[in-house]
């Protein structure tokens, strides 16, 4: 005889409740007496405390949304008038034009420039970049200045 070949029948029979008192598991069926539990289709829904205010609808939600998006910062071209030669979101911060180096900037068309700069930024407008080039100016497109994660402070 191998291990393999051996064959085992299920001797358990499944339990037939609700057959009469003298079958073991007649009249209630294990189920007690009255009841939620004792009737047909009982079952309640998750969360469910039995008529009392359930606890998720109790607790205050919290409203609203924060964007993780980080702003772009507007600046027109009447504003570049104040700098000179090569301006990049440092110097813009610098001079007290944005909130953070760290922001992208985008140059709007809001007047004439005057004087021929070379601005390295974020976006430009088609007419913002055309009235900083008829200044004799030229713009640049560059990526968004990252904050130096070794800079951080130790706590």
């Amino acid at each position: 005889m191998k291990y393999n070949e051996l064959t085992i029948s299920k001797n358990t029979q499944s339990t037939r409740v609700g057959r009469g008192i003298s079958a073991g598991k007649g009249k209630t069926a294990g189920r007690g007496t009255k009841g939620q539990k004792s009737r047909t289709g009982s079952g309640k829904r998750p969360g469910f405390e039995g008529g009392q205010t359930p606890l998720y609808m109790r607790v205050p939600k919290l409203g609203g949304f924060r964007s993780l998006r980080p702003k772009t910062e507007e600046i027109s071209t009447t504003s570049l008038n104040g700098l000179n030669g090569k301006v990049s979101n440092v110097d813009l911060f610098d001079a007290g034009l944005v909130s953070s180096p760290y922001n992208s900037v985008k140059i709007i068309n809001n007047g004439d420039v005057t004087k021929k700069i070379q601005i390295s930024v974020q976006a430009v407008s088609k007419s913002a970049k055309a009235n900083i080039e008829k200044a004799g100016g030229s713009v640049t497109i560059i990526q968004r200045p990252r904050r130096d994660k070794s800079a951080k402070k130790d706590k």
